[in-house]
């Protein structure tokens, strides 16, 4: 199995946690191709379209991602077990992992950061929240290590006695390391991406999901931007699990009408949306959404 120190200096490889790391080790295309898909699928369709930027933006936008899958890329990442478990639900990825059948089992253990040594959330049955003692984060740390020594000792005890691979590692605990090569297109990537890098995630998952963000931003930075803008960064009200009725879109419009009959500077807004970053597109779409002049 891979180690950390066979990895260091690698451009494309990142260490995390302990003993971990992921890297890019294969990618196929880049915004050039989002935007090649693109128009041939809409032909005269894009050609109002000026600038390639643009362009990529109006498919995040408007969630045409068959594009982006024209964008594939794959990874080589160890991580904790447990952290496998919950990376490997997103099913939309090609995955082969390292066999604990055929080879001995890693012999890395996940030991988490002091400053991660949280107690478990009041309010959120799957998370941890508030602090510790240090000395009490020590002890807890201690006490993880001794698990994992005896684990480790118990699993070469059995292999000693020639008991076969696959049973013996039943053993070992989720904090054992395990490896992956992991393929996805930019598509699903940009999912995986929305949920693994928010605040929510846990930590130990969130850090690889970071670290893959900036592997991969180099190679679509366009896409990337839109993806910060309006998929992760956005307020996605449909993932927070509200929806705007066709009532409350309806008195978002009256509010806004109010304040224009009232006053208000609308064309200084529109100047200050535009230096936020918006685009005279985006901008038409947003009057277009609210019935704004």
């Amino acid at each position: 199995m891979t180690q950390q120190n066979e990895i260091i200096g690698n451009k494309n490889y990142i260490p995390l946690l302990n003993a971990g790391f992921v890297g890019l080790v294969d990618h196929m295309g880049n915004d050039d191709s989002i935007v090649q898909a693109a128009r041939v699928s809409y032909g005269k369709g894009t050609k109002k379209v000026s600038e390639d930027r643009g362009l990529i933006r109006y498919l995040v936008r408007h969630n045409h991602t068959t594009p982006l899958e024209m964008v594939t890329f794959k990874f080589h990442a160890k991580m904790p077990l447990f952290v496998a478990r919950q990376w490997i639900r997103h099913r939309t990825a090609s995955v082969n992992e390292y066999s604990g059948r055929y080879s001995e089992m890693s012999e890395d253990m996940f030991v988490p950061e002091l400053n991660t040594i949280k107690p478990q959330s009041t309010n959120n049955k799957q998370g941890r929240a508030g602090e510790y003692e240090p000395r009490t984060q020590e002890w807890i740390q201690k006490l993880l290590v001794a698990e994992n020594n005896h684990d480790q000792a118990t699993y070469k005890d059995l292999l000693n006695q020639d008991l076969s691979k696959e049973m013996a590692r039943g053993v070992l605990s989720v904090n054992n390391y395990t490896e992956w090569y992991w393929q996805i297109n930019l598509h699903n990537l940009f999912h995986f991406l929305k949920l693994r890098m928010d605040a929510h995630a846990q930590y130990e998952i969130r850090v690889f999901a970071d670290a893959m963000y900036e592997l991969i931003k180099p190679i679509v930075p366009i896409a990337c931007e839109a993806f910060e803008d309006y998929i992760f960064d956005s307020e996605d009200l449909t993932y927070q699990n509200y929806k705007l009725s066709r009532m409350e879109l309806a008195g978002l419009r009256d509010i806004i009408a109010h304040a224009i009959d009232q006053g208000a500077n609308m064309d200084q807004l529109y100047e200050e949306m535009k230096e936020n970053g918006m685009s005279q597109r985006e901008l038409d779409e947003f009057k277009k959404k609210f019935l704004l002049p």
